[in-house]
């Protein structure tokens, strides 16, 4: 039996992906994006964070991957899939060479498409989440494996061209991926299922760090806050995501500098002193030291893009 460790999620950060990464399309019910540019503005080890409207899949081409949908862990290599309902928290680390596709959708064409097919609905329960991987496929599930292959590179296509009933032409193709995942999810990755402390602290950890990140909180206040030692948090945050407590925390804050700098009007001394910091030259070096770029530079990047 497991044990659910989200049953009051509010906690939660929502992230709405056309509000938060991609203001262009803030009203779309579908947002797709190559995993790299994701990563590039969230980071490789993205923390726990739900949708709260919007089913999401990634599919990752390569490399291992540590993958949390609500209480489950998976860990696997790619290429593999992974398909998110709405509302339900995860949160993942992948390895700097891995690409691939992440899709956004509103629950609202989903369920459009689970009204016109019962069997779908059947073969596919949209409230659990769903890992499937390439390796060890029969010959007829390899080949619908590579058609989701190509349906996501038909994605990737019709997103950046612009073409004639461009929203429709997303829309099927969308509906044709869930099919086909369908398909596929009765055969599911191995996995571990993940009720232990260890993981009850790590998202403990996370949820003090959502409340706490913009007052600048050392170790040692997030350590006493869920009553556990730093090594301990530190062996935990290691074997989960691969980083350690306080490289978890400096991307949390990097990635709501980013978010800032991009979609923001605020000085970059405003940002600084927003987020808990006390000297702005100060700050200017942290980022330029994590990304490479002054926080003006990186404004200007984006700005170009």
């Amino acid at each position: 039996m497991q044990t659910k460790l989200h049953s009051a999620p509010e906690w939660i950060p929502n992230i709405n992906m056309g509000e938060d990464y991609d203001q262009k399309y803030v009203d779309a019910p579908i947002h797709y994006d190559a995993l790299d540019n994701l990563a590039s503005f969230f980071g490789r080890d993205m923390p726990v964070h739900r949708h709260a409207h919007c089913l999401q899949v990634h599919y990752i081409e390569e490399g291992a991957i540590n993958f949390h949908i609500d209480d489950q862990l998976y860990q696997v290599h790619g290429p593999a899939l992974f398909l998110t309902p709405p509302a339900v928290p995860h949160s993942f680390q992948t390895e700097n060479r891995a690409a691939g596709h992440v899709l956004t959708v509103h629950q609202s064409v989903v369920w459009q498409l689970m009204q016109g097919d019962l069997e779908i609905e059947q073969q596919l329960d949209l409230r659990r989440g769903t890992c499937i991987t390439a390796q060890g496929l029969s010959q007829e599930q390899n080949s619908q494996w590579h058609k989701i292959e190509q349906t996501f590179a038909n994605l990737s296509e019709e997103w950046s061209a612009v073409h004639t009933a461009k929203s429709l032409m997303l829309e099927n193709l969308t509906c044709f991926l869930i099919i086909q995942i369908a398909r596929l999810s009765a055969r599911k990755a191995a996995s571990s299922a993940v009720t232990n402390d260890d993981l009850k602290i790590f998202h403990q950890f996370n949820d003090q760090i959502e409340l706490h990140f913009r007052d600048q909180w050392l170790l040692p206040a997030y350590t006493n806050a869920i009553g556990v030692s730093e090594s301990r948090l530190n062996q935990i945050c290691n074997n989960i995501s691969n980083n350690s407590p306080k490289k978890i925390i400096t991307e949390r804050v990097l990635r709501e500098v980013k978010r800032l700098l991009t979609f923001s009007g605020k000085s970059v001394n405003e940002i600084c002193y927003e987020l808990g910091f006390k000297d702005p030259a100060y700050f200017s070096r942290f980022f330029k030291n994590q990304t490479g770029v002054s926080p003006l530079g990186y404004r200007k990047n984006q700005h170009l893009g």
